[in-house]
């Protein structure tokens, strides 16, 4: 199809939910990206995070083509081999009890939400629901997971919301305990504030904010939809904080490419939702189970972290480089990295390197955000920070370099 029919048709049949990028996208293949043209990009935002082994990896796709060819979906009122040896290689190496799976991290955090205020209501009665979650931070874009989410710009015209949230301030105990009271359920966060600008939490607040959680019986929930799956250099971020999370919520790159989210419980919490209680028509269908199986098979092993964390300090050091009074900041963990630049400025730099064949990302109002599938080459990152430099640095790109 050619591209102008394909925008035109793109505005008369599909809502205009989504601010696109001008660009039509064919195929892909490892870190590049083809449009319909055949032009090539390096693609640092792996489909905002989601495609953690690339574009066509060749294990991945041969595992879905079997699959495919053998059964898709059966819902989950039958036993399926792909969904519990997903379940099981998550809870043996993270060292929780059970899982359970939905299609998205909007569902995940949805999931944690109904375990936290069902364990709580069990063990102390009805009124004790409230969840405390961080202002600027994101857990997703359904009724209950926006009023997580602690900012005003996404809560217009949705009203009324689920009430039952209260927002702290980041990195401060203080604030925490203000917001806490007997109603407190559980404290929700991300470790690290990816769509608000890519910020780590510091560590000595996290360590803090576990012992609070544990001294007050509040369950700590770890919205792990966009650190997690090998983002950091470990197969959740949490594990970098050395933490132990009553419940943590996944999706993104657990599927590689193939929608599916969950949640993994810990002994603490892992029977609070029985039979009934919730549900996931499509969540673990045999075929984004064995995505997430296969997944999981290559990224969760000590080399694959290993390089993961090597990337990332590397990738970390070469922006380092790029000398321009434009960034403010670089700061990020493992492959999730985000520079810091004028907020005047991100729309013309993030045009800048896609016009020069790199695609990012925006967070927050100005944070540029690198999410580059983890099996990026150090090549690769070179070439990534090249174009950054003569987009930061006015500089004019070489012919064929």
């Amino acid at each position: 199809m050619e591209y102008s029919q394909l925008i035109n048709d793109e505005k008369q049949y599909v809502m205009q939910t989504y601010g696109r990028f001008g660009l039509a996208l064919d195929h892909g293949k490892g870190c590049y990206l083809y449009d319909l043209d055949g032009n090539e990009y390096l693609d640092l935002t792996s489909g905002i995070g989601v495609n953690c082994l690339g574009h066509a990896h060749e294990q991945l796709t041969n595992a879905l083509q079997a699959q495919v060819g053998k059964l898709m979906h059966v819902s989950n009122l039958y036993y399926t081999e792909p969904m519990v040896t997903a379940a099981k290689m998550l809870c043996r190496s993270t060292g929780m009890d059970k899982a359970f799976f939905s299609n998205s991290g909007a569902e995940a955090n949805e999931a944690m939400i109904k375990a936290a205020r069902k364990y709580s209501q069990m063990k102390y009665g009805k009124d004790r629901t409230k969840i405390l979650t961080l202002k600027n931070s994101f857990h997703g874009r359904t009724i209950a997971t926006l009023e997580a989410t602690g900012q005003d710009k996404f809560h217009q015209y949705f009203f009324p919301f689920t009430s039952g949230f209260d927002y702290f301030d980041i990195n401060s105990m203080e604030s925490v305990k203000e917001k806490a009271d007997r109603n407190t359920c559980a404290v929700m966060l991300e470790l690290i504030q990816g769509e608000s600008g890519v910020r780590p939490l510091d560590p000595g607040f996290v360590k803090d904010l576990e012992l609070f959680c544990r001294e007050n019986d509040l369950l700590l929930l770890v919205d792990e939809v966009q650190t997690g799956i090998g983002r950091t250099g470990k197969l959740f971020c949490y594990q970098n904080y050395d933490i132990h999370p009553d419940i943590v919520s996944m999706a993104k790159g657990l599927g590689g490419g193939v929608p599916i989210g969950g949640i993994l419980c810990s002994k603490k919490t892992s029977s609070a939702l029985q039979a009934g209680d919730h549900g996931s028509t499509f969540g673990a269908n045999p075929l984004a189970a064995t995505s997430a199986k296969t997944v999981l098979s290559i990224v969760d092993t000590s080399q694959f972290l290993a390089d993961v964390q090597e990337k990332g300090r590397y990738f970390m050091e070469q922006l380092e480089t790029i000398r321009s009074s434009s960034i403010k900041d670089v700061r990020g963990i493992g492959l999730m990295i985000g520079i810091e630049v004028d907020e005047s400025e991100i729309s013309d730099l993030i045009h800048a390197c896609m016009e020069r064949n790199l695609l990012v990302l925006k967070a927050g109002t100005n944070t540029i955000r690198l999410l580059p599938p983890l099996i990026i080459t150090k090549d690769q990152i070179d070439s990534a920070v090249k174009t950054l430099k003569e987009v930061f640095e006015n500089e004019t790109p070489v012919e064929n370099a």
